[in-house]
């Protein structure tokens, strides 16, 4: 199993590399982006339903398979699962959007980036990490879990904000104002971002790095698309806003 993981963390690494540079040229084909001519589609609230599950459900295998079970490792799996549970059960089906079409090739792709992920980092961070209680004052750890419950609130407050302004807008795009939308154009991904660099710092490891470079590499790019997009379509958006990182990018 040991070969398998190596594997797979290299995989990770150099997948994120092949999607950062394509993501560029090439955005993927959903949300604001959607188009046609990717093959069979199914509902989006489904879609994110069935490629979200295997990453809570593996690490939740992992955890109850390893032994001991130590308080960081209750810890690092319940901070998982609070992202994953919402992601995989409630964000699919409480989002604008969800009947809209999603193509089923991205979701066997998130299905087979979320299998490897699972697995790497429930084999890494559960059976080849050690953790026991005097990590919870390491600097890594407080410094990692202040980032993700940060990332977070970030991420679930502008989905909600987002939800919030298409509600009012159903038929329409609008320009997202207010909160941290006055400074970037996805505080969603933004958001993403930091969480799992939160993740990669409190456990400190291979697989935490491989997820937190691979989520870069998906989101920054698309956030740069998504602050073109509103750019190209709106043409009084504010020339400040910057797409992701606030006052740089």
């Amino acid at each position: 199993m040991h070969n398998i993981y190596n594997l797979s963390l290299y995989l990770i690494f150099g997948f994120a590399g092949i999607v950062f540079i394509a993501l560029f040229f090439v955005s993927a084909p959903y949300g604001k982006f959607r188009r046609k001519g990717w093959g069979v589609t199914i509902h989006a609230k489904w879609a994110w339903l069935v490629m979200e599950f295997l990453s809570p459900a593996l690490i939740t295998v992992f955890f109850i398979a390893s032994s001991p079970k130590t308080l960081p490792q209750i810890l690092f799996v319940s901070v998982w699962l609070l992202h994953y549970i919402h992601r995989s059960f409630i964000y699919p089906f409480t989002q604008s959007g969800r009947e809209k079409p999603y193509p089923f090739i991205l979701v066997i792709m998130a299905m087979i980036f979320n299998s490897v992920n699972g697995f790497v980092n429930g084999y890494g961070v559960f059976h080849l990490n050690s953790y026991d209680i005097s990590w919870l004052i390491s600097w890594q750890f407080i410094a990692g879990i202040i980032l993700f419950v940060a990332g977070f609130a970030i991420n679930k407050t502008a989905d909600e904000k987002l939800r919030s302004f298409r509600k009012n807008n159903p038929h329409e795009y609008i320009v997202p104002e207010g909160w941290l939308f006055s400074y970037i154009s996805s505080p969603h991904y933004f958001g993403e971002i930091i969480e799992w660099g939160g993740w990669a710092l409190m456990t400190w490891s291979l697989p935490g790095l491989a997820f937190f470079v691979f989520t870069f590499a998906n989101l920054f790019p698309r956030a740069v698309a998504t602050h073109k997009w509103y750019r190209s379509n709106f043409p009084g958006y504010p020339a400040d806003r910057k797409a992701v990182i606030p006052f740089l990018i």
